[in-house]
């Protein structure tokens, strides 16, 4: 008997924002007894505490030969306010490891009955046990060379098929490190040698990175990069927890692949399990041997797969603001990239106060800044050294990149003058016009909770990306799929992006509840003197804000104020007071 740990978070928009306060009921799945269940409860970053619990012996996930399966399974009923219920079954928990269960919560305002209206994931058995059909290619598959990539890059995002090419089944659109840490968790254990982990590890980043770099099922008119089947593919499972050591590895590796000497393309490394399939690829059970036998990564690799290959790094990575210089920054550094550390963290700290604020952002890597550092690191699964690294210098980034995109998507949706009514005719691929622009806003905005659906550019426009943001969505709620925007598909969509807004959220009780609509210059009235109210009394301590009368009037020093505020904490400086601007003016005045 062995034992291992679950930890769970709760989290919305894409890892952005934090679901605190909300409970985990979590029983083992064969369990009848409700009583055995524990609850575990979210903290301010969304984060419970470990769980101990029940696993079977290390040694079986050892052991190809072995019968029985070497994990234990959980199930978890999760409830938090202003979100939907979710559950998910199937949690796989190894001997010794950390299973981590993130869990993307979906704001709404409906009040419902426990697990009426919820968001549900099954997770199958892992395909180590499961006598599943295994893709068998040629290395180099025919290239469309009109169409393929000048160079290879890491997407921010790729688009998974969870099914066969032709099959109709929904398409999820994850961060590109996510997308492996979750093939990494379904196709491999995380008991195994860290050598066998990491070459496993370097064939699926390298195979996903090929079918992106050929563009492979763009070109055969797809509207995705890659399947989840492993008669094409290789596995992912929507919604499956990973693990916390190949996350880390996950983490390190990420933008590292497999290239023939001379070539640039990636490898298109097939594997696997060498046990009920064989291939001329890696086999997985193998690399288990030959780690224990003392074989490094790249001897394993080039066991399968010659020794014409070596690893190749990029730092094209898409969705970040500024690639990692290449040395760690720790105490004592100094230099803009310690600034930009600092800044991104300070703005990053606005969604996740447990991490401390930085004061000043100076370019000197001090106490402060490793202390704040440190707390970032816990929070994401990274080691809390104190250092950042390439692991962490990405994953800040990342991160920052997610908040300062959806703030200025709210901050877009509060300047939007639009009542979500019908515009009065459909449109489709080829319409232009403001209602097309205004469809993609809240397309866009619902991207950031529902990974179906695939983010868009806004350029008014109802191109291809339009077109397959459109499908998805449709498919997402059960509407009729046709790419086509007539009125049922346009209320449904004002219906969801509305159900968002309102049910984030908000600071509760004491009248600091978000009046429902935006304050701005010439706003006036009892809210504007709240305003002002909280305002004055951040100004007493920070004073790069002016302090301001309390007139109920929203005139020119107000405006001002609140511009400060936004340029403080790193809020879009609009001078306007939507949602996020007023959360955080009152998460502030109440931390005073």
């Amino acid at each position: 008997m062995g034992r291992g740990f679950i930890k769970v978070e709760l989290f919305t928009a894409r890892e952005v924002v934090p679901v605190s306060g909300g409970n985990i009921f979590i029983l083992k799945s064969t369990s009848v007894d409700f009583d055995k269940g524990r609850i575990l409860t979210t903290d301010s970053s969304g984060i419970t505490k470990i769980l101990e619990v029940d696993t079977p012996d290390i040694e079986l996930s050892k052991n190809k030969d072995s019968e029985q399966i070497p994990y234990s399974v959980y199930d978890l009923y999760v409830r938090a306010p202003g979100y939907k219920d979710a559950v998910v079954e199937g949690v796989q928990v190894f001997s010794n490891e950390v299973s981590i269960q993130q869990i993307e919560m979906i704001p709404t305002t409906k009040e419902r009955e426990f697990l009426e209206e919820l968001e549900h994931n099954y997770i199958p058995p892992h395909q180590l046990i499961e006598e599943m059909p295994r893709v068998q290619v040629d290395e180099k598959e025919p290239i469309f060379q009109s169409k393929v990539l000048i160079r290879p890059y890491i997407p921010e995002f790729i688009t998974v098929h969870l099914g066969a090419p032709s099959s109709y089944a929904e398409n999820v659109t994850v961060r590109f490190p996510e997308y492996i840490k979750n093939v990494a968790s379904s196709e491999i254990y995380p008991t195994w040698p860290e050598d066998a982990i990491r070459a496993n590890i370097y064939c699926q980043i390298s195979f996903a990175l090929n079918r992106v770099y050929t563009e492979w099922y763009r070109n055969k008119g797809y509207n995705f990069h890659i399947t989840n089947s492993t008669a094409y593919d290789q596995y992912f499972i929507k919604g499956r927890n990973i693990f916390e050591n190949i996350s880390r590895i996950v983490d390190d590796i990420f933008n590292e692949y497999i290239t023939r000497e001379g070539y640039m393309e990636p490898l298109l490394a097939q594997y696997c399990n060498g046990t009920t399939v064989t291939c001329k690829g890696l086999s997985q059970w193998d690399t288990v041997k030959l780690a224990t036998d003392g074989y490094e990564t790249m001897e394993i690799l080039k066991n399968y797969y010659g020794d014409n290959i070596e690893l190749t790094k990029t730092n094209d990575i898409r969705g970040i603001e500024e690639s990692f210089g290449g040395t760690p920054l720790k105490l004592n550094s100094t230099g803009s990239d310690v600034e930009t550390i600092q800044r991104q963290i300070n703005r990053i700290s606005n969604n996740y106060p447990a991490i401390p604020k930085i004061e000043p952002v100076d370019g000197v890597f001090g106490s402060e800044t490793e202390s704040s550092v440190k707390a970032f690191q816990r929070i994401f699964n990274l080691y809390a050294d104190g250092i950042v690294g390439k692991s962490t210098w990405y994953k800040i980034s990342g991160i920052y990149v997610g908040v300062k995109r959806l703030a200025e998507l709210e901050s877009e949706g509060e300047k939007l003058e639009s009542t979500g009514e019908y515009p009065g005719y459909l449109f489709k691929q080829g319409s232009t016009g403001d209602a097309v622009s205004q469809m993609q806003y809240f397309l866009n905005f619902i991207s950031q909770y529902y990974k179906e659906v695939p983010p868009i550019n806004g350029d008014s426009i109802f191109g291809v990306s339009t077109l397959d943001s459109v499908i998805q969505f449709q498919k997402k709620f059960g509407l009729d799929v046709d790419g086509i925007v007539g009125r049922k598909t346009w209320d449904k969509i004002y219906s969801v992006y509305k159900d968002i807004i309102n049910g984030s959220n908000k600071p509760e009780g004491d009248g600091y509840e978000y009046p429902g609509y935006i304050l701005k210059q010439g706003s006036r009235g009892k809210v504007v003197s709240k305003l002002q109210t909280y305002l004055s009394a951040i100004a007493d301590k920070y004073s790069s804000i002016k302090k301001i009368n309390v007139d109920g009037i929203f005139g020119k020093a107000t405006n001002q104020a609140v511009i400060d505020f936004q340029k403080y904490f790193e809020l879009n400086s609009d001078g306007i007071v939507g949602p996020l601007t007023w959360e955080k003016i009152v998460q502030v005045y109440q931390d005073i």
